[in-house]
């Protein structure tokens, strides 16, 4: 098999997943609005999808392929069997998966307002929300590889047919976080995490900063004392206030060094009137 027959092999299903989470989840935003969304914003974000996701597949065969080669292997490995306990194992394991998953999220997603916030940024630039443009910097599939990736695939191995379903639940899952419709999981908030919980996360409102990290559940916010459950009609407009959202592909990947300008250039001039 030559490596870019292998590499498609490997990207597939990604793209197959990608391609019906993005489309099913516009769709209902399109048929449940809660707020207006441009067209151009929404084509800016299939460009930036379009490179994102050749380098999210081409992260993970790297790394996944470094893993092996030194020899890392996971430190549990769940086996499928067919008896009544190994049936349910399987139809509970994409839920175990999903929730240790977000518990190591949690802590890459907290590290990155700590200390790579100049990358992270590019995601709370989103001034228009959805589900298209929930897009991350370039660097992204890389870190989380390293940061994320990495410590997961320690505690977890090779499960067989619940790979599929994990997959899309997770792809749907940050798809339905970042919409712009009016769906969401109500009283269920106290469990999952959804539009109107993440919302509060992309928030403008400073009472809102380094509130709800997770992706999949509110749990660990709320252990971690971080969760922030919104009111009723709590829908906060989001972005940054001193950058604007990525209008092309090059501000895209270039905005972690416009960010950076901007914050010297801020300090700079503040020391200079006091």
């Amino acid at each position: 098999m030559t490596l870019l027959a292998e590499i498609w092999t490997r990207a597939y299903p990604v793209l197959v997943v990608s391609a019906f989470t993005l489309s099913l989840m516009t769709a209902i935003e399109l048929l449940f609005p809660r707020e207006p969304q441009s067209l151009r914003q929404r084509l800016i974000g299939l460009g930036i999808w379009a490179c994102y996701v050749p380098v999210t597949i081409l992260s993970a065969k790297f790394f996944g392929n470094l893993w092996l080669a030194l020899g890392i292997r996971p430190i549990m490995r769940l086996q499928p069997s067919f008896d009544w306990a190994g049936i349910a194992a399987l139809m509970l394991s994409p839920i175990a998966f999903a929730l240790a998953y977000d518990f190591f999220f949690y802590w890459f997603h907290r590290a990155q307002h700590a200390w790579l916030w100049r990358f992270h940024a590019v995601h709370h630039s989103i001034r228009e929300l959805n589900t298209i443009n929930a897009y991350h910097h370039i660097t992204e599939p890389i870190l989380q590889a390293v940061f994320l990736l990495l410590p997961v695939s320690l505690i977890v191995g090779d499960i067989g047919p619940t790979i599929p379903s994990m997959l899309i639940l997770l792809h749907l899952q940050a798809s339905f976080i970042h919409s712009s419709a009016r769906i969401n999981f109500g009283p269920l908030r106290i469990f999952l995490c959804d539009n109107k919980f993440h919302r509060i996360h992309h928030s403008l409102d400073e009472r809102h900063f380094d509130k709800n990290f997770g992706a999949f559940t509110t749990i660990w916010d709320r252990l971690f004392g971080t969760a922030w459950f919104p009111a009723r009609d709590e829908w906060p407009d989001t972005g940054l206030a001193d950058i604007d959202q990525p209008q092309s592909i090059r501000q895209w990947i270039d905005l972690p060094a416009r960010f950076g300008r901007r914050r010297s250039d801020a300090r700079a001039a503040s020391s200079l009137v006091h």
